[in-house]
C-alpha cells in the first residue's frame, strides 16, 4: 500500500469514527425495590450504580420523546445516547426511583396502565402521584388499559372485532392519560412485550410507536413498531453486562423477513439483510434463548438466514445476534427477534 492510500485509509477510518451516532438504547425497568419479585426488580444501590456508571462515562441520557423524535426525522444523536423507562407505574416508581433519578438529574418515563390506575390498584401510583412526577419532567405514557395481551383474540372473537377492542382500549387509555396528565405522547409498551404483525399493523395506523422488551439498540431505520428495549432488572441488572448494552449499537438492517412474531411455527427462522461494512461476517453470532448456538446460512454476501437448531417449546423464545463493531472497539451490534410460540 502507497503512503497515499495509507494517509486516505486512515482519514477515513477517523471520519467514520468521528460521524454522530444515529444508534441509541433504551433501558427498560419495572421495580426498585428489595423485597419484589428479584426478576423484575433491581434494588435501589443497584439501580444507583446504573446511574452512577452513565454519569462517570458521558453517557447523554435523553428523554424519550426528544430521542424518538430525532431519529425518526433522521437527525443525528450524541454518541452513546440512552433512554429510561419504567412499565406498570408502580408505587416503588414514585418511593426509591424517583428520587435517585432526581439526583442525577436525569429524565425518564413511565408507562402506564390507566383503568387499573382508576379502579384504585393498591401497587400502582395514583394519578395524583404521577402528575407530581410529570411536573418534575417524567413522561408518562401507554401500557395499554389493564395490561392485557393485546394480540389475543376472544374466543369466537372476527379480526374486526379484535381491532376494534384493542383500537378503543388503546385510544381511551391514550385520552385518560391526557386528561390527567396532560401528555399526548402516542407511545405504546407492549404489555409483556408481546406483539404480531396484526398488532403492529394496527398502532401503525392509530399514529404510534410500538415499544417491546426484546433486546436491541434503536436507529433511524428502526421499525419503529417494535422498537427494542434492553431489560435491565432481575438477572439482567449486573453491570458487567449491562454495560456492554449500553453501549450496543443497532444492526444496519436492509430488510427483515420473517412469518410473524407470535406463530404456531417451533421452528422458526428469519432472513436478515444487511447493510454490510462495520462487522465481519464471520464474527455474527446469535443465539436462541434456552437453546443455544442458533444455525447461520448466508444466502448472499449481505444477508443471512438464522433458525433455531431445534424445536421451540410453548412460550416467550428470542434469537439474539451480535457482531462486534470493527471502527468502534469495544461496541458490539445488536439484534434481537422475539417470538411467542403457540400451540
Amino acid at each position: 500500500m502507497t503512503f497515499k492510500k495509507f494517509f486516505h485509509s486512515v482519514l477515513s477510518v477517523l471520519f467514520c469514527l468521528s460521524l454522530p451516532a444515529q444508534s441509541a438504547v433504551i433501558l427498560q425497568y419495572h421495580h426498585v425495590s428489595e423485597t419484589l419479585p428479584a426478576v423484575t426488580s433491581v434494588s435501589a444501590d443497584t439501580f444507583t450504580e446504573h446511574l452512577t456508571y452513565l454519569q462517570e462515562h458521558d453517557f447523554k441520557v435523553l428523554p424519550l420523546n426528544e430521542l424518538l423524535t430525532r431519529l425518526q426525522q433522521g437527525e443525528s444523536l450524541p454518541d452513546k445516547t440512552v433512554a429510561i423507562t419504567f412499565d406498570d407505574g408502580y408505587k416503588n416508581n414514585y418511593e426509591q426511583a424517583a428520587p435517585i433519578l432526581e439526583r442525577f438529574n436525569y429524565p425518564y418515563t413511565i408507562f402506564v396502565n390507566p383503568k387499573l390506575i382508576d379502579e384504585g390498584k393498591g401497587y400502582v401510583m395514583g394519578w395524583p402521584q404521577l402528575r407530581e412526577l410529570a411536573k418534575k419532567g417524567a413522561l408518562i405514557a401507554n401500557h395499554s388499559a389493564q395490561h392485557d395481551y393485546l394480540h389475543r383474540k376472544l374466543a369466537e372473537e372476527t379480526t374486526e372485532q379484535w381491532q376494534a377492542r384493542i383500537k378503543q382500549d388503546i385510544l381511551s387509555s391514550q385520552q385518560r392519560i391526557k386528561e390527567e396528565i396532560g401528555h399526548d405522547y402516542k407511545y405504546l409498551a407492549y404489555p409483556y412485550g408481546e406483539f404480531n404483525n396484526q398488532l403492529q399493523d394496527l398502532v401503525t395506523e392509530l399514529g404510534f410507536i410500538g415499544i417491546g422488551q426484546h433486546s436491541g439498540a434503536i436507529h433511524t431505520d428502526s421499525d419503529f413498531s417494535r422498537l427494542p428495549r434492553f431489560p435491565a432488572s432481575g438477572f439482567y441488572s449486573t453491570l458487567d453486562t449491562l454495560i456492554t448494552k449500553m453501549n450496543a449499537r443497532a444492526f444496519p438492517i436492509k430488510k427483515l423477513i420473517y412469518t410473524d412474531s407470535v406463530t404456531t411455527e417451533d421452528l422458526p427462522q428469519i432472513s436478515i439483510q444487511f447493510n454490510m461494512g462495520d462487522f465481519h461476517k464471520s464474527q455474527l453470532a446469535c443465539y436462541v434463548s434456552s437453546v443455544g448456538q442458533a444455525k447461520l446460512k448466508w444466502t448472499s454476501k449481505d444477508t443471512v438466514q438464522v433458525q433455531t437448531p431445534k424445536a421451540l417449546g410453548k412460550g416467550r423464545s428470542r434469537f439474539n445476534c451480535t457482531a462486534p463493531s470493527i471502527k468502534h472497539a469495544g461496541s458490539y451490534y445488536w439484534f434481537s427477534q422475539p417470538w411467542v410460540i403457540v400451540k
